[in-house]
């Protein structure tokens, strides 16, 4: 592709199409770059790549369309096969599962492992009447990958590459489904991205990303910028915006890294899925790292669907995090968290981060269409900043370290938002509040990758 000021670029796909045939680069020079529709990326290997945020530049236009429209999407097949179902209970940090039969499956397979929301599950939680969306349906709760199998046992044995989080009872009609059809090794680096419009246009759908990777494992975002759009207003609501609701958003996918990105200034940030500049859904070991959230309604956030575990939060700034829920009166906000949103986001992470606005891991009862208990076993650590922290996580969760300016809520009877600590008993785990200066290590995921790397 050429550099050119505000040139169209009609060849976008066809650059695409041509790299999906054996793996290649799709590089943008220095240039700012308009696209009035979407680009796809459906094949393994590819990467789109320009020299740097400020000088490498696409900007997109279109806004009709379905609910959902991600401008560059990554986007893998959902490939299955025979479910297996597990003849033993799997426990946390089992990395073992018995199943009926594991005839057909190989080493290097990839499978996903997870149960029905059955009635039982939904009582255990307190969520009777509140989870409904996945009630009787099978979700993934961990996305793996098959390292041994073993037919000779009775019953055959799985290993999988990394333990399991959450426990998997036969009571819940627990199995282990072949998932194949991810995109590998694809990635997007030093390039600039924006798709904010005109402000109306921006308020008449929902849910409009710059980015998206559904589907995709081993792979990366690195060195990706929102800038202002050419096609946002000069002056009024939305002037100078970066993005229309949504920034990078990362689903179904295992093994993503988003590094060094900054995601800022959003038109709509109103309710139904907008404002959300870091977005997880159902998918594992995803790491976002050094990354800066600014004006967004959620800047970082883990939403819709079970099944987000072993994803790590670190280095990464909050700031101004504001939902807008009139566009008619932008000038009336009140304070947007990052937050885990929905179902129950399962032993994540969240550390060396600096929040001016705040995090949120509590029982949101029925918003977001039942949201109920969003967090278990997630951990905050050595967290900084001026804005708050509110960890009401069901049984189980962590806060150790942090700076004197964030403050800290955990009690759960009384406070600002009491209404959200409902069933979460017993009080999270509390250590080193004020004190995280001198916390070691200073980076829990750090320490923990040395320490795997050194074996």
């Amino acid at each position: 592709m050429r550099s050119s000021v505000s040139k169209p670029t009609p060849n976008g796909e066809a650059a695409i199409d041509a790299a999906e045939v054996d793996g290649g680069i799709v590089f943008f020079p220095a240039g700012l770059y308009r696209c009035a529709d979407l680009l796809t990326v459906s094949a393994s290997g590819v990467v789109i790549r320009g020299e740097g945020p400020a000088l490498s530049r696409v900007y997109f236009t279109r806004f009709e369309g379905p609910e959902g429209i991600r401008h560059l999407t990554f986007a893998g097949k959902t490939v299955g096969g025979t479910e297996r179902l597990l003849v033993a209970d799997g426990q946390p940090r089992d990395i073992t599962v018995a199943v009926e039969d594991a005839t057909g499956l190989a080493p290097g397979d990839d499978v996903a492992v997870g149960h029905v929301i059955t009635d039982e599950f939904v009582a255990e939680h307190g969520m009777t009447g509140t989870w409904q969306v996945f009630n009787g349906k099978w979700q993934v709760l961990a996305r793996r990958e098959v390292v041994a199998v073993d037919t000779s046992a009775d019953p055959h044995l799985v290993t999988l590459d990394v333990p399991l989080r959450s426990p998997l009872l036969l009571r819940d009609n627990a199995s282990l489904r072949p998932d194949g059809g991810y995109l590998s090794e694809v990635g997007v680096e030093h390039l600039g991205l924006a798709n904010a419009i005109a402000w109306d246009d921006a308020w008449s759908n929902e849910r409009i990303h710059v980015l998206s990777l559904r589907r995709c494992k081993d792979a990366w975002v690195r060195d990706v910028a929102s800038f202002p759009s050419p096609a946002a207003p000069t002056e009024g609501p939305g002037a100078g915006a970066h993005l229309q609701s949504g920034g990078i958003h990362v689903a179904e996918a295992k093994r993503v890294t988003v590094t060094d990105c900054v995601m800022e200034e959003v038109q709509n940030r109103g309710g139904g899925g907008c404002g959300y500049l870091f977005e997880i859904q159902i998918s594992n070991e995803i790491l976002t790292t050094g990354c800066v959230g600014r004006h967004g309604r959620h800047n970082f956030i883990q939403n819709f669907g079970f099944g987000v575990s072993g994803c790590v939060w670190s280095k990464c700034l909050s700031e101004q995090g504001e939902a807008i829920n009139i566009p008619e009166y932008p000038e009336f906000v009140m304070t947007g968290y990052s937050e885990f949103h929905h179902s129950l986001a399962t032993a994540n992470l969240i550390e060396d981060c600096v929040f001016h606005d705040g995090w949120k891991a509590v029982n949101r009862g029925a918003e977001s269409s039942g949201a109920g208990h969003t967090a278990t076993e997630d951990v905050f650590w050595n967290l900084s900043g001026s804005g708050l922290l509110v960890s009401r996580q069901w049984s189980t969760g962590y806060v150790i370290g942090t700076a004197p300016e964030l403050e800290v809520i955990t009690a759960l009877d009384d406070g600002p938002f009491s209404e959200e600590a409902s069933g979460t008993e017993p009080e999270d785990w509390v250590e080193g509040v004020g004190v995280g200066a001198w916390l070691e290590p200073a980076s829990l995921y750090e320490d923990q990758l040395a320490r795997r790397l050194s074996h």
